[in-house]
């Protein structure tokens, strides 16, 4: 089965339908699908939904898809550092599905592994638990009950991620922080297309050091990536 693709665009043709549910790997600027992201502001697609942790920032990651109205609803963990995110969801443009961050790691990982609903404590007593189905399990000291929500997994119609190596299989590993939200959202998605830095031999790769096995991955490019840093911080000399 031939995984590598020329292109963002080649690797994504016949995937793009408007409509459509989209997990993106990256959490602020780091380990963004940015190649991907150019490729889907090109062919138009609209009435999106995104699932991941932020829309980076105003011209870049997401953002470029805010911008040109591509995207009808966030769900996310984080909304700041992007002015137009905000300005969007706060004039009632945009719809926001708050999810805590390790929430919707587990949403995308639970989907991943075909499991539909899982509980969780987190968001119990706040509006994160409005119309969810509450239960009480007995985890509590001396087996006293207390109460979980069910949470959905997230079921994407596809998924992009941003890795730093591949194999022509489609085995990946991450660098650093840049593994973030990549190997849920990839694992989410009935098709994966990955963009990476680098495509070595089959066979290279060390098994124990590869982060997400080649059967999640549909697709590979390989591309120029930019490095940008969200906060420089500097001392006084």
């Amino acid at each position: 089965m031939k995984k590598i693709y020329g292109s963002a665009a080649d690797a994504l043709e016949g995937v793009l339908f408007d409509g459509m549910f989209i997990a993106a790997g990256g959490f602020g600027l780091c380990g963004i699908p940015e190649l991907l992201l150019d490729a889907i502001k090109d062919a138009g697609t609209k009435d999106l939904t995104f699932a991941s942790n932020n829309a980076g920032v105003d011209d870049f990651g997401i953002g470029i898809l805010l911008q040109t109205r591509q995207v009808k609803k966030m769900i996310s963990s984080y909304v700041g550092e992007n002015a137009e995110f905000m300005r969007q969801y706060l004039s009632g443009e945009l719809e926001l599905e708050f999810n805590p961050q390790g929430t919707l790691a587990e949403r995308m990982r639970a989907a991943g592994c075909g499991i539909p609903g899982f509980y969780t404590k987190t968001g119990v007593g706040t509006v994160i638990a409005d119309g969810k189905e509450h239960k009480d399990f007995p985890t509590g000291p001396d087996g006293a009950p207390e109460t979980y929500i069910m949470e959905t997994g997230l079921f994407a119609d596809l998924a992009i991620v941003k890795a730093w190596k591949a194999d022509a299989t489609g085995n990946l590993v991450f660098r650093k922080t840049a593994r973030n939200f990549n190997p849920p959202a990839a694992m989410c998605g009935k098709i994966c297309v990955a963009e990476v830095e680098e495509i070595v031999p089959t066979g290279s790769l060390d098994p124990d050091t590869i982060h997400l096995p080649g059967i999640y991955v549909h697709r590979v490019i390989q591309g120029e990536h930019e490095k940008r840093i969200e906060q420089r911080t500097t001392r006084a000399a």
